[in-house]
């Protein structure tokens, strides 16, 4: 447990410092922290122990807490606060000229990169691990990419799970935490659900260039070794899909070493350095979102012949900038708001106070997936909970279509389902199960 946590430490803190510094830095009571962390029985119970950990960690070890407690806050479906408590900004790009509106032009990304691909067999995606944001695209590309020829599927979050394919759909224990945010776990049931043989490739690997060279090892031999004329979509964690090395140092990146073992580049798409970065305040996003407005995930073409742009050719072949959010929602994301009451005990209406907090717009996917309305009342008092659905079809231990961590007593928000079918239920910090119904989300 505790290699495994440290590599979901390690994952994120790549996209900063070279792992090698990152590898060293792990205190006595940093490594306490992840194995009680990692201990927890439920999403919700180390997310509260994480929580009292931000609150007395030495300075030295915050940072790492920090990432932690922002994955968890992911995971729960605390997509706003995430960004807030982990304002995780890409180091900046020395001597960046970027584009402009002369020259370049806004093209939805899924379309215009499945475009690009061409020939290429291999396309490599990044994420960021605490902002679910950055696997949006791979969800839209899936399909493209399916009728292009692709048959292989690959997630970093995976682990081993012999029933994945016959069941449909992952549950908790298919992979690692990041598994357990709604948003990755429709990436798998999408790839499965579209013929994609899915694979798991992460190894528990000490060391950085040992995990780099094992990665791209596990995936050579699941797909290209056995299939010579496979198409396989990868998505990976920040700077794994370099093509050279740079962003991690001088470690070489499983990007560059799978490339070599195939004998072509891989086509690399890079989310992690133009997105909404709260309160670190980004000029060239800034820029480049006034210019291009992006509503979606963007990608820029070239007027004269069509080329996507990268801001560092030499590491990926193409720079999504993903849109900002427009409603305040990178703050605690709850807003107080009066309701009126009605009472057939009392002579009046009565005005009542209602937190309602407020979910970023990009997870409605376009307006593919319907808000449903949901109180903290399903709580019945036990605050904080976690209001879940799942598929009606698919087990107890599914990864959940969306979810919720209620932290306030009165409150009110809305879950993004795809129509359908869905078991609502809310758990408290044990696991213990509060509240059960059916519910139907209509087109």
């Amino acid at each position: 447990m505790l290699r495994r946590a440290a590599r979901l430490v390690f994952a994120a803190a790549s996209a900063c410092v070279p792992a090698s510094v990152v590898a060293q830095a792990f205190s006595a009571d940093l490594q306490r922290v992840f194995r009680e962390a990692h201990a927890q029985k439920s999403d919700l119970g180390r997310y509260l122990l994480l929580k009292r950990a931000m609150a007395t960690a030495r300075p030295a070890d915050l940072p790492y807490v920090a990432q932690l407690f922002a994955f968890s806050e992911n995971e729960l479906g605390l997509y706003n606060e995430a960004l807030r408590d982990f304002p995780l900004r890409s180091a900046p790009i020395p001597h960046l000229v970027l584009p402009d509106r002369a020259g370049w032009v806004a093209r939805d990304a899924a379309a215009a990169i499945a475009d690009a691909v061409g020939d290429r067999r291999l396309v490599l995606i990044n994420e960021a691990h605490h902002d679910a944001h950055t696997r949006e695209l791979t969800l839209q590309l899936l399909a493209r990419l399916r009728t292009r020829g692709f048959g292989y599927f690959a997630a970093e979050a995976l682990s081993p799970d012999p029933r994945l394919a016959a069941r449909g759909y992952p549950v908790m224990d298919s992979g690692s935490e990041y598994l357990h945010e709604p948003l990755y776990g429709e990436m798998v049931r999408e790839a499965l659900r579209l013929g994609y043989k899915v694979i798991a490739y992460d190894p528990a690997a000490r060391g950085a260039q040992r995990r780099e060279r094992e990665q791209a090892v596990n995936l050579f031999n699941q797909t290209f070794r056995i299939d010579p004329a496979a198409r396989v979509l990868v998505h990976a964690g920040f700077a794994h899909i370099d093509k050279q090395p740079g962003r991690l140092g001088s470690t070489v990146p499983m990007g560059k070493l799978l490339g070599d073992l195939v004998g072509q580049p891989p086509y690399s798409i890079d989310q992690t350095q133009f997105r909404e970065q709260h309160p670190s305040i980004d000029p060239d996003y800034l820029r480049l979102t006034a210019r291009f407005e992006p509503a979606g995930p963007t990608v820029l073409a070239a007027r004269t012949d069509g080329r996507l742009w990268s801001a560092a050719p030499q590491l990926y072949d193409a720079s999504v900038i993903l849109p900002p959010e427009k409603r305040s929602a990178l703050s605690s994301g709850a807003v107080r708001s009066q309701v009126i009451v009605q009472d057939s005990n009392r002579p009046f209406p009565m005005v009542a106070h209602v937190v309602d907090t407020q979910r970023p717009a990009w997870i409605s996917l376009g307006g593919r997936r319907r808000p449903f309305h949901v109180r903290s009342q399903l709580c019945r008092a036990v605050i904080p909970c976690v209001v879940e659905a799942r598929y009606e079809h698919e087990s107890a231990d599914a990864v959940p279509a969306d979810r919720y961590m209620f932290a306030h007593g009165n409150a009110q928000t809305s879950l993004y389902l795809f129509p359908g079918r869905y078991r609502l239920t809310a758990h408290g910090p044990a696991g213990e199960v509060l509240a059960n119904r059916l519910i139907e989300v209509g087109r």
